[in-house]
């Protein structure tokens, strides 16, 4: 009896280990997003499409089952997010989580990844930390960062004159890291930052920031926010005629979905950097046409950064033959990308995507030829150009 007893829950325990090893090589991603606030064009909904053309693109399976995508709203709240993430990771057999739009939710849920070896994909983000000092051997930034946005827009804006400059700030980890990143820029090509105005996020009224930016006789007010908030910046600067009376706007991140939203009477002559435009070229424009007949809209740079983050991912997790974060990760740095969003780009050590980006324009209404034809390309920027040095790296992953 004890022999029969012995092989019955042999066979039972090797049941359950094969089963377990199946549910441990099933892929399962997470689309962590702002769905309904104020980065819901962002990245938003927009962002899980992209996902899910990228599963679609792949194949629809990886390792012998359907690969599946899921999605939640994080509320730009890190509480909300990290409860989120650890649902998915400890009960909804989530193997990797993408977008991560709040750079606040994005630091949140990236110690809860890297505790648990598990994969996220950075495209929404772009605090720098998140590849610097809060760094995981699972992370990858995508597609911008506070830096590059920095680098690639205040410093074309300092060389052309603009060597003064007043910034509203949105009072988070992304909006405080993007003014420092600006100022050090700024204040390296000899031009002042003559003062600072913090705002909350999400914010409806910009009247007494916007006041303090004209007293200030900046050349240059810089908007170091993103999505509605730019938006409603640059919206009421125009109530207050803060262009006419002689000063200009920088908005340090802005995406195709918020000069749609502007319009280009009011978003004309706005430089910016980018990391995908959808007219850019023949490839672009082949995926770009493929999203808008799924969503009725254009997509911006944080839906092509989750479409080319998970295929990549897919790929990796294919030539690793495991759904291991570890082992995935080593795979993605191995290899370089394929994809129309960042042709033969490499992942450096810190998790660094190494992708050129473009300095744009911009149109005029009387420029603009078809729907959606908003940006001319004043250049392209390579990622060395760019990004900051490895040299200068905080990631303990980094050998010095």
């Amino acid at each position: 009896m004890r022999a029969r007893s012995f092989g019955f829950l042999s066979t039972l325990a090797l049941t359950c280990a094969l089963a377990t090893g199946a549910a441990a090589d099933q892929v399962k991603i997470g689309v962590l997003n702002d769905q309904s606030g104020l980065y819901a064009e962002f990245g938003g909904p927009g962002s899980v499409t992209a996902a899910q053309m990228a599963v679609e693109d792949f194949g629809g399976s990886v390792l012998g089952s359907k690969i599946e995508v899921v999605s939640a709203d994080h509320q730009n709240k890190a509480d909300v997010g990290s409860a989120i993430a650890r649902k998915w990771f400890d009960v909804d057999g989530v193997t990797a989580i993408a977008d991560l739009t709040n750079s606040a939710v994005a630091l949140a849920v990236q110690g809860i990844a890297r505790e648990k070896s598990k994969v996220t994909l950075f495209s929404g983000p772009a605090s720098t930390r998140l590849f610097n000092e809060d760094c995981s051997p699972t992370g990858f930034m995508w597609t911008f960062d506070t830096y590059a946005m920095a680098n690639g827009t205040a410093k074309s804006v300092v060389k052309n004159g603009g060597d003064s400059w007043y910034l509203l700030v949105a009072d988070y980890a992304f909006g405080q890291q993007l003014a420092r990143d600006i100022e050090g820029i700024v204040t390296g090509l000899n031009g002042k930052v003559l003062g600072t105005s913090k705002h909350p996020v999400n914010t409806a009224d910009f009247s007494s920031f916007l006041l303090a930016a004209q007293s200030s006789k900046a050349k240059i007010v810089g908007l170091s926010n993103a999505g509605a908030d730019t938006i409603n910046a640059i919206k009421q600067a125009g109530e207050f005629g803060i262009v006419e009376g002689g000063q200009k706007l920088a908005a340090l991140v802005v995406v195709l979905s918020d000069v749609h939203a502007l319009g280009l009477a009011k978003a004309k002559g706005l430089i910016a950097t980018t990391a995908f435009y959808h007219d850019a070229n023949d490839a672009t424009r082949a995926w770009s046409k493929r999203y808008f007949e799924k969503t009725g809209r254009m997509p911006g740079m944080i839906q092509a950064g989750v479409y080319s983050s998970v295929l990549h991912y897919l790929r990796a997790v294919k030539a690793a033959g495991s759904s291991d974060g570890a082992k995935v990760a080593e795979k993605m740095r191995a290899s370089a990308v394929d994809d129309f969003f960042a042709p033969g780009a490499k992942i450096r050590e810190d998790g660094r995507l190494m992708n050129d980006m473009m300095l744009i324009e911009v149109k005029t209404p009387a420029e603009s030829k078809a729907p959606w034809d908003y940006f001319k390309i004043v250049r392209q920027i390579p990622a060395s150009e760019l990004l900051t040095p490895i040299a200068e790296s905080k990631c303990a992953l980094v050998k010095k």
